[in-house]
Protein backbone atom coordinates (compact mmCIF):
# COMPACT_ATOMS: atom_id res chain seq x y z
CA UNK A 1 0.00 0.00 0.00
CA UNK A 2 1.15 3.19 -1.18
CA UNK A 3 0.58 6.80 -0.12
CA UNK A 4 0.98 10.45 0.30
CA UNK A 5 0.21 10.33 4.18
CA UNK A 6 -1.22 7.52 6.28
CA UNK A 7 -3.67 9.29 8.66
CA UNK A 8 -4.26 6.62 12.05
CA UNK A 9 -7.53 7.45 13.84
CA UNK A 10 -10.78 8.66 12.31
CA UNK A 11 -12.12 10.39 14.82
CA UNK A 12 -12.64 13.88 14.29
CA UNK A 13 -9.18 15.17 13.73
CA UNK A 14 -8.15 12.80 11.71
CA UNK A 15 -11.33 12.37 9.12
CA UNK A 16 -10.78 16.19 8.50
CA UNK A 17 -6.87 16.30 7.81
CA UNK A 18 -7.19 13.47 6.08
CA UNK A 19 -10.19 15.01 3.80
CA UNK A 20 -8.55 18.83 3.37
CA UNK A 21 -5.30 16.76 1.95
CA UNK A 22 -7.16 14.63 -0.39
CA UNK A 23 -9.43 17.83 -1.47
CA UNK A 24 -5.83 19.47 -1.95
CA UNK A 25 -4.68 16.36 -4.43
CA UNK A 26 -2.88 14.28 -2.30
CA UNK A 27 -3.12 10.57 -2.02
CA UNK A 28 -4.60 9.65 1.94
CA UNK A 29 -5.02 6.83 3.90
CA UNK A 30 -7.15 7.04 6.90
CA UNK A 31 -6.28 3.85 8.79
CA UNK A 32 -8.98 3.08 12.22
CA UNK A 33 -9.31 0.30 14.42
CA UNK A 34 -12.59 0.27 14.73
CA UNK A 35 -15.26 -1.42 12.02
CA UNK A 36 -17.88 1.19 12.35
CA UNK A 37 -17.25 4.45 13.05
CA UNK A 38 -20.42 5.44 14.64
CA UNK A 39 -19.90 2.61 17.21
CA UNK A 40 -17.98 3.79 20.69
CA UNK A 41 -17.95 7.70 20.87
CA UNK A 42 -16.19 9.42 23.46
CA UNK A 43 -16.62 12.56 23.42
CA UNK A 44 -19.56 14.80 24.77
CA UNK A 45 -19.43 16.28 21.27
CA UNK A 46 -19.90 20.33 22.15
CA UNK A 47 -19.48 22.52 19.52
CA UNK A 48 -18.78 26.17 20.23
CA UNK A 49 -19.98 29.34 18.85
CA UNK A 50 -16.70 29.87 17.21
CA UNK A 51 -16.60 26.49 15.58
CA UNK A 52 -19.81 26.92 14.27
CA UNK A 53 -19.07 29.99 12.53
CA UNK A 54 -15.51 28.91 10.95
CA UNK A 55 -16.32 24.99 10.17
CA UNK A 56 -18.64 23.77 7.47
CA UNK A 57 -20.53 21.05 10.52
CA UNK A 58 -23.66 19.37 8.89
CA UNK A 59 -26.34 21.50 10.58
CA UNK A 60 -28.86 18.37 10.26
CA UNK A 61 -26.57 16.62 13.09
CA UNK A 62 -26.32 19.69 15.37
CA UNK A 63 -28.65 19.88 18.33
CA UNK A 64 -30.93 22.95 19.31
CA UNK A 65 -28.57 26.09 20.38
CA UNK A 66 -27.75 26.28 24.21
CA UNK A 67 -27.15 29.94 25.51
CA UNK A 68 -27.81 29.62 29.43
CA UNK A 69 -24.76 28.08 31.50
CA UNK A 70 -25.80 27.20 35.22
CA UNK A 71 -22.14 27.10 37.47
CA UNK A 72 -23.30 25.08 40.81
CA UNK A 73 -21.56 25.01 44.34
CA UNK A 74 -21.42 20.91 45.73
CA UNK A 75 -24.68 21.88 47.65
CA UNK A 76 -26.71 22.18 44.02
CA UNK A 77 -28.06 25.95 46.13
CA UNK A 78 -27.49 29.31 44.65
CA UNK A 79 -25.99 28.80 41.65
CA UNK A 80 -24.89 31.17 39.33
CA UNK A 81 -26.72 31.47 36.00
CA UNK A 82 -24.96 33.21 32.81
CA UNK A 83 -27.06 33.67 29.42
CA UNK A 84 -25.41 34.76 26.43
CA UNK A 85 -26.95 36.84 23.36
CA UNK A 86 -25.66 34.79 21.25
CA UNK A 87 -25.68 30.35 20.29
CA UNK A 88 -22.99 29.37 22.23
CA UNK A 89 -22.82 25.76 22.02
CA UNK A 90 -24.51 22.75 19.93
CA UNK A 91 -24.10 19.20 20.63
CA UNK A 92 -23.33 17.25 18.00
CA UNK A 93 -24.86 13.76 17.16
CA UNK A 94 -20.99 12.19 16.81
CA UNK A 95 -21.90 8.93 15.39
CA UNK A 96 -24.26 10.49 12.66
CA UNK A 97 -21.68 13.41 12.28
CA UNK A 98 -18.66 10.56 11.93
CA UNK A 99 -20.60 8.88 9.20
CA UNK A 100 -21.03 12.12 7.37
CA UNK A 101 -17.21 13.08 7.56
CA UNK A 102 -16.51 10.11 6.24
CA UNK A 103 -18.84 9.95 3.17
CA UNK A 104 -17.31 13.57 2.78
CA UNK A 105 -13.59 12.03 3.19
CA UNK A 106 -14.55 9.39 0.34
CA UNK A 107 -15.39 11.83 -2.17
CA UNK A 108 -12.35 13.64 -1.84
CA UNK A 109 -10.75 10.72 -2.51
CA UNK A 110 -9.17 9.68 0.56
CA UNK A 111 -9.06 5.59 1.22
CA UNK A 112 -10.40 4.46 4.41
CA UNK A 113 -9.35 1.64 6.05
CA UNK A 114 -11.52 0.69 8.59
CA UNK A 115 -10.89 -2.71 11.41
CA UNK A 116 -7.23 -1.88 10.74
CA UNK A 117 -5.02 -1.29 13.62
CA UNK A 118 -1.66 0.40 13.22
CA UNK A 119 1.34 -1.35 14.66
CA UNK A 120 4.17 0.87 14.25
CA UNK A 121 6.66 0.78 11.78
CA UNK A 122 9.62 -0.57 10.51
CA UNK A 123 12.21 1.58 8.47
CA UNK A 124 10.15 3.61 6.02
CA UNK A 125 7.08 1.38 5.94
CA UNK A 126 4.02 1.52 8.79
CA UNK A 127 2.67 -1.92 9.85
CA UNK A 128 -0.96 -2.35 9.65
CA UNK A 129 -3.35 -5.38 10.67
CA UNK A 130 -6.27 -5.01 8.56
CA UNK A 131 -9.15 -7.77 8.45
CA UNK A 132 -7.39 -9.43 5.51
CA UNK A 133 -4.15 -9.85 7.48
CA UNK A 134 -0.63 -7.39 8.01
CA UNK A 135 -0.16 -4.86 5.44
CA UNK A 136 2.77 -2.29 4.99
CA UNK A 137 1.90 0.79 4.23
CA UNK A 138 5.03 2.95 2.48
CA UNK A 139 3.67 6.72 3.26
CA UNK A 140 5.77 9.94 2.84
CA UNK A 141 4.04 11.18 6.22
CA UNK A 142 2.37 9.50 8.63
CA UNK A 143 -0.66 11.67 10.95
CA UNK A 144 -1.14 10.51 14.32
CA UNK A 145 -4.96 10.94 15.38
CA UNK A 146 -5.02 8.14 17.20
CA UNK A 147 -6.32 9.89 20.70
CA UNK A 148 -5.18 10.61 23.97
CA UNK A 149 -2.22 7.66 24.24
CA UNK A 150 -1.51 7.97 20.85
CA UNK A 151 1.00 4.74 19.64
CA UNK A 152 1.69 7.16 16.77
CA UNK A 153 3.67 9.83 19.32
CA UNK A 154 5.71 7.39 21.20
CA UNK A 155 6.60 5.65 17.45
CA UNK A 156 7.35 9.25 15.71
CA UNK A 157 9.47 10.01 19.01
CA UNK A 158 7.35 13.36 19.93
CA UNK A 159 5.58 14.36 23.42
CA UNK A 160 2.56 12.41 24.59
CA UNK A 161 0.02 13.27 26.97
CA UNK A 162 1.30 13.33 30.92
CA UNK A 163 -1.88 14.84 32.80
CA UNK A 164 -4.98 13.24 32.01
CA UNK A 165 -8.18 13.35 33.57
CA UNK A 166 -11.01 10.61 32.84
CA UNK A 167 -14.49 10.90 32.05
CA UNK A 168 -17.95 9.48 31.77
CA UNK A 169 -21.34 10.04 30.83
CA UNK A 170 -24.72 8.88 30.21
CA UNK A 171 -26.84 10.01 27.13
CA UNK A 172 -30.57 9.95 27.01
CA UNK A 173 -33.92 11.65 25.10
CA UNK A 174 -35.47 14.04 27.05
CA UNK A 175 -39.11 14.73 27.01
CA UNK A 176 -40.35 17.83 25.19
CA UNK A 177 -41.01 20.56 27.62
CA UNK A 178 -40.97 24.25 28.48
CA UNK A 179 -37.74 24.70 29.27
CA UNK A 180 -34.80 26.93 28.70
CA UNK A 181 -31.82 24.49 26.98
CA UNK A 182 -28.98 24.97 29.75
CA UNK A 183 -25.35 23.62 30.43
CA UNK A 184 -25.44 22.85 33.91
CA UNK A 185 -22.20 22.44 35.57
CA UNK A 186 -21.30 21.29 39.59
CA UNK A 187 -18.10 21.89 41.28
CA UNK A 188 -17.48 18.99 43.66
CA UNK A 189 -14.10 17.37 44.16
CA UNK A 190 -16.07 14.30 45.36
CA UNK A 191 -17.49 13.87 42.33
CA UNK A 192 -14.94 15.48 39.61
CA UNK A 193 -12.18 15.75 41.74
CA UNK A 194 -9.87 18.31 39.76
CA UNK A 195 -12.89 19.12 37.15
CA UNK A 196 -16.93 19.45 36.81
CA UNK A 197 -19.92 16.86 36.66
CA UNK A 198 -22.10 18.49 34.03
CA UNK A 199 -25.66 18.43 32.87
CA UNK A 200 -26.25 19.58 29.40
CA UNK A 201 -29.76 19.65 28.55
CA UNK A 202 -30.30 21.02 25.03
CA UNK A 203 -34.16 20.01 25.25
CA UNK A 204 -34.27 16.98 22.85
CA UNK A 205 -31.13 14.93 24.57
CA UNK A 206 -29.24 14.85 28.17
CA UNK A 207 -25.65 14.35 28.56
CA UNK A 208 -25.16 13.57 32.54
CA UNK A 209 -21.65 13.33 33.20
CA UNK A 210 -18.60 13.72 35.96
CA UNK A 211 -14.66 13.55 34.59
CA UNK A 212 -11.57 14.01 37.58
CA UNK A 213 -8.35 12.90 37.96
CA UNK A 214 -8.37 9.20 37.94
CA UNK A 215 -6.37 8.82 41.72
CA UNK A 216 -8.98 10.66 43.45
CA UNK A 217 -11.82 8.65 42.44
CA UNK A 218 -11.37 5.94 45.85
CA UNK A 219 -14.50 4.08 44.90
CA UNK A 220 -14.74 4.37 40.80
CA UNK A 221 -15.65 6.44 38.31
CA UNK A 222 -18.95 4.49 37.55
CA UNK A 223 -19.71 4.98 41.30
CA UNK A 224 -19.19 8.69 40.89
CA UNK A 225 -21.29 9.01 37.79
CA UNK A 226 -24.24 6.80 39.70
CA UNK A 227 -23.95 9.36 42.74
CA UNK A 228 -24.09 12.44 40.89
CA UNK A 229 -27.00 11.30 38.02
CA UNK A 230 -29.54 10.29 41.51
CA UNK A 231 -29.32 14.44 42.04
CA UNK A 232 -27.88 15.85 38.82
CA UNK A 233 -29.93 19.28 38.89
CA UNK A 234 -31.92 20.84 35.61
CA UNK A 235 -33.19 16.93 35.55
CA UNK A 236 -35.78 17.18 38.16
CA UNK A 237 -38.61 14.91 37.33
CA UNK A 238 -37.59 14.03 34.28
CA UNK A 239 -37.50 10.45 34.05
CA UNK A 240 -34.20 8.25 32.33
CA UNK A 241 -35.27 5.73 30.31
CA UNK A 242 -33.99 1.79 31.21
CA UNK A 243 -31.68 1.91 28.71
CA UNK A 244 -28.92 4.74 27.75
CA UNK A 245 -25.89 5.60 26.07
CA UNK A 246 -22.85 5.34 27.95
CA UNK A 247 -19.41 6.79 27.08
CA UNK A 248 -16.18 6.95 28.59
CA UNK A 249 -12.57 7.70 28.20
CA UNK A 250 -9.42 9.55 28.72
CA UNK A 251 -9.10 13.82 28.35
CA UNK A 252 -5.96 15.33 28.08
CA UNK A 253 -5.61 18.63 30.18
CA UNK A 254 -1.94 19.51 30.36
CA UNK A 255 -1.92 21.56 27.09
CA UNK A 256 -1.01 21.67 23.79
CA UNK A 257 2.32 19.46 23.68
CA UNK A 258 5.56 21.08 22.91
CA UNK A 259 6.70 18.66 19.88
CA UNK A 260 4.15 17.53 17.80
CA UNK A 261 5.89 17.04 14.71
CA UNK A 262 9.23 15.44 13.02
CA UNK A 263 10.31 15.15 9.98
CA UNK A 264 8.25 11.76 9.60
CA UNK A 265 4.79 13.33 10.32
CA UNK A 266 2.58 14.64 13.05
CA UNK A 267 -0.07 14.74 15.78
CA UNK A 268 -3.40 16.59 15.57
CA UNK A 269 -6.14 16.58 18.16
CA UNK A 270 -6.30 14.46 21.55
CA UNK A 271 -2.57 13.13 20.61
CA UNK A 272 -1.22 16.53 20.51
CA UNK A 273 -2.97 17.67 23.60
CA UNK A 274 -5.28 19.96 21.43
CA UNK A 275 -7.50 20.27 24.40
CA UNK A 276 -7.95 23.69 26.58
CA UNK A 277 -6.31 23.01 29.71
CA UNK A 278 -9.15 24.47 31.51
CA UNK A 279 -13.01 23.72 30.12
CA UNK A 280 -11.46 20.52 29.07
CA UNK A 281 -13.31 21.38 25.60
CA UNK A 282 -11.63 19.43 22.55
CA UNK A 283 -13.17 20.15 19.62
CA UNK A 284 -12.77 23.98 18.33
CA UNK A 285 -8.79 23.32 19.42
CA UNK A 286 -8.80 19.86 17.45
CA UNK A 287 -10.55 21.37 14.10
CA UNK A 288 -8.14 23.91 14.36
CA UNK A 289 -5.04 22.05 14.41
CA UNK A 290 -5.67 20.38 11.95
CA UNK A 291 -7.03 22.85 9.28
CA UNK A 292 -3.16 24.18 10.15
CA UNK A 293 -1.52 20.46 9.94
CA UNK A 294 -3.11 19.76 6.39
CA UNK A 295 -1.80 23.27 5.25
CA UNK A 296 1.58 22.15 7.17
CA UNK A 297 1.41 18.44 5.47
CA UNK A 298 0.24 19.87 1.78
CA UNK A 299 3.12 22.46 1.44
CA UNK A 300 6.04 20.11 2.28
CA UNK A 301 4.52 17.95 -0.11
CA UNK A 302 4.30 20.23 -2.98
CA UNK A 303 7.92 21.20 -1.90
CA UNK A 304 9.24 18.07 -1.31
CA UNK A 305 10.98 19.33 1.88
CA UNK A 306 10.18 17.45 4.67
CA UNK A 307 11.72 20.70 7.13
CA UNK A 308 8.37 22.44 6.33
CA UNK A 309 7.02 20.38 8.93
CA UNK A 310 8.93 22.39 11.72
CA UNK A 311 6.08 24.77 10.63
CA UNK A 312 3.81 23.03 12.91
CA UNK A 313 5.39 24.15 16.23
CA UNK A 314 3.48 23.28 19.27
CA UNK A 315 5.81 25.21 22.21
CA UNK A 316 4.92 28.66 20.22
CA UNK A 317 1.38 27.66 20.17
CA UNK A 318 1.56 26.34 24.04
CA UNK A 319 3.24 29.89 24.83
CA UNK A 320 -0.56 31.29 24.32
CA UNK A 321 -2.18 29.02 26.97
CA UNK A 322 -0.46 30.08 29.92
CA UNK A 323 -2.91 31.87 31.95
CA UNK A 324 -5.31 28.52 31.33
CA UNK A 325 -2.50 26.52 32.38
CA UNK A 326 -2.11 28.36 35.20
CA UNK A 327 -5.99 28.16 36.17
CA UNK A 328 -5.39 24.50 35.43
CA UNK A 329 -3.24 23.85 38.11
CA UNK A 330 -5.65 25.94 40.57
CA UNK A 331 -8.59 23.96 40.14
CA UNK A 332 -7.03 21.03 40.11
CA UNK A 333 -6.10 22.06 43.64
CA UNK A 334 -9.39 22.54 44.69
CA UNK A 335 -10.13 19.69 47.22
CA UNK A 336 -12.74 20.20 49.67
CA UNK A 337 -16.36 20.89 49.11
CA UNK A 338 -15.87 24.57 50.92
CA UNK A 339 -13.14 25.66 48.87
CA UNK A 340 -15.42 24.71 45.62
CA UNK A 341 -18.13 26.83 47.11
CA UNK A 342 -15.90 29.46 47.83
CA UNK A 343 -14.88 29.47 44.33
CA UNK A 344 -18.50 29.82 43.09
CA UNK A 345 -19.20 31.93 45.45
CA UNK A 346 -16.23 34.17 43.92
CA UNK A 347 -18.33 33.78 40.52
CA UNK A 348 -21.25 35.59 41.54
CA UNK A 349 -19.16 39.27 42.04
CA UNK A 350 -19.29 41.15 38.89
CA UNK A 351 -15.72 40.57 38.20
CA UNK A 352 -16.37 37.30 38.80
CA UNK A 353 -19.01 36.70 36.36
CA UNK A 354 -17.07 38.70 33.85
CA UNK A 355 -14.42 36.21 33.82
CA UNK A 356 -16.68 33.21 34.03
CA UNK A 357 -18.28 35.25 30.66
CA UNK A 358 -14.38 35.70 29.24
CA UNK A 359 -14.52 31.87 29.86
CA UNK A 360 -17.25 30.26 28.62
CA UNK A 361 -18.65 32.59 26.25
CA UNK A 362 -15.28 34.14 24.51
CA UNK A 363 -13.24 33.20 21.39
CA UNK A 364 -10.45 31.94 23.16
CA UNK A 365 -10.30 28.03 22.84
CA UNK A 366 -7.87 28.16 20.15
CA UNK A 367 -5.50 30.61 19.15
CA UNK A 368 -4.75 30.69 15.42
CA UNK A 369 -2.13 28.92 14.61
CA UNK A 370 -0.77 31.17 11.24
CA UNK A 371 1.08 34.15 13.07
CA UNK A 372 3.53 31.32 14.76
CA UNK A 373 3.76 29.24 11.16
CA UNK A 374 7.57 30.49 10.10
CA UNK A 375 9.05 27.64 8.26
CA UNK A 376 12.10 30.14 7.56
CA UNK A 377 13.13 30.87 11.03
CA UNK A 378 13.38 26.84 11.68
CA UNK A 379 13.99 25.06 8.04
CA UNK A 380 17.48 24.37 9.81
CA UNK A 381 15.48 21.89 13.21
CA UNK A 382 15.15 18.66 10.56
CA UNK A 383 17.97 17.49 8.24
Amino acid sequence: MRADVLVVGAGLAGLWTATELARRGHDVVLADRRTRLDATVRTTGIFVRRTLEDFDLPPEHLGPPVRRMVLYPPSHRDPVTLDSRHDEFRVGDMAALFLELAARAAVAGVRLELGTRYLGSRGDAHLLHGPEGAVEASATFVVGADGARSAVARELGLDRNRELLVGAEEVFEVPRRDVVPAFHCVLDPRLAPGYLAWVLDDGQHAHVGVAGYPDRYPHGLRDALRRFAATAPGLEGVPVPDTVERRAGPIPVGGLLRRIAGPRGLLVGDAAGAVSPLTAGGLDPCLRLSAHAADVLDRALRVGDRRELAAYDGAALRARFRGRLAMRRGLSLVRTPAVAAAGVAALRTPPGRAAARRILFGHGSFPDPHPVTQPQLRLARYP
